[in-house]
């Protein structure tokens, strides 16, 4: 691997955890860890294009009909992908299938960009992922050997212990904050061959006292009724939260910082 590389373009393909969720800027977009990679990589290279195909709630044969071929056909210097989780969240899974979907995009990525990056997702301390451990494990497996298989970088984000705290996580339990999102960063940044910004990524938060029962119990009822019911309810009627929605970045164009002010060369072209 090639130390500080200079890469040109970046594609990001997935769902919301590609998406930013929940990662929110004060005008309510996501910005996100795919964001916060874009801006690092800008910043060493004038020009940089960048295009975030991620919408929420895709599942893998979603990701793969809806997102691949437009990613491939970019021919970006760098392409992210990361699917399949949603997938093994749901009650009747075919892990077999979702392989088989994970194993056809990587296929058709991994020859149009010079670097192909899968991850080994995070995931929660708690019961859901104890319930779902072993899909998820079967997932990362198939990951590794495609990786492995095709040359491509994997991010283990799974075996960070700073990423399994809950604290990182968001209030629905499905997203991380954005300190979750900025570690993401910087573990892409390293795999793929750039100086430390932030060695310690891995180490995990110091301890806090934990909440009592109640305070845990109220988190707990409040949780169901605002994000585990209506997510239940999407599930039994076929519903996404991201039918309709377009991708966050549907074209390859040059970088510009949502969150930074425009400057009076900007004015002058405006």
């Amino acid at each position: 691997m090639q130390t500080n590389p200079t890469y040109t373009s970046l594609v990001a393909v997935g769902d919301s955890f590609t998406e930013g969720m929940s990662d929110r800027l004060p005008d309510g977009s996501y910005r996100g860890w795919a964001d916060l990679l874009a801006a690092r990589m800008a910043a060493r290279t004038p020009g940089f294009r960048y295009a975030n195909l991620a919408i929420r709630g895709k599942l893998i044969g979603q990701i793969v009909d809806e997102q691949v071929e437009t990613a491939a056909a970019m021919r970006a210097d760098v392409v992210t992908l990361v699917g399949g989780l949603n997938d093994t969240l749901r009650p009747k899974c075919d892990m077999g299938r979702v392989k088989g979907l994970l194993t056809e995009a990587v296929e058709r990525l991994a020859p149009s960009c010079e670097r192909l990056v899968l991850m080994r997702s995070p995931g929660r301390q708690g019961p859901v992922l104890e319930r779902f451990r072993p899909r998820m494990e079967e997932l990362f497996a198939c990951v590794d050997e495609l990786a492995e298989r095709h040359g491509a970088l994997v991010v283990d984000l799974y075996g960070a212990p700073s990423l399994a705290d809950p604290r990182l996580w968001d209030a629905d339990r499905l997203h991380l904050t954005a300190e979750g999102h900025r570690r993401v960063a910087e573990a892409v940044w390293q795999t793929l061959g750039h100086e430390p910004e932030d060695a310690e990524w891995r180490t995990p938060m110091p301890p806090t006292a934990r909440p009592d029962w109640r305070a845990r119990r109220v988190a707990d009822a409040r949780f169901a009724r605002q994000h585990l019911l209506p997510w239940i309810g999407r599930r039994l009627t076929g519903r996404s939260s991201g039918d309709g929605r377009p991708a966050k970045r549907p074209e390859l164009l040059p970088y510009e910082d949502p969150a930074k002010p425009p400057t009076a060369a900007d004015a002058e072209l405006s």
